[in-house]
């Protein structure tokens, strides 16, 4: 299994709020929709900050996307689908900042399973 973490820096014309809501009302279902995604891809989280008195200081980022492929092969089985390429990485253009957005790939160690 292979896991890509991504903490996503909104495209500066545009708010936080209208990144949020981009990120969940059009970008998921719009990667959700790639044929390749539902064979490979085991899980896709997004998450955005919230607002609170928390004991860690919150990084300046406006969200996450975590995404499970179940192989290096089924990543870019997703990634270069034309789904991918033709939909999907054009509209991440319209609400990310692809230069300070960071992405980790690689293999998760279980701490502590519920």
């Amino acid at each position: 299994m292979i896991k890509m973490t991504m903490l996503l820096k909104r495209n500066p014309d545009i708010s936080h709020a209208e990144f949020v809501r981009h990120h969940i009302e059009t970008h998921g279902p719009l990667f959700r929709s790639i044929p390749e995604a539902s064979t490979h891809v085991l899980r896709y989280i997004q998450t955005h900050p919230s607002e609170g008195d928390f004991p860690v200081p919150q990084a300046d980022y406006d969200g996450t996307a975590e995404i499970w492929f179940d192989s290096a092969e089924g990543m870019q089985a997703v990634m270069g689908s034309p789904t991918y390429q033709q939909q999907v990485f054009p509209d991440e253009k319209t609400f990310l900042d692809h230069d300070n957005t960071l992405i980790l790939v690689g293999e998760q160690t279980e701490i502590i399973a519920s």
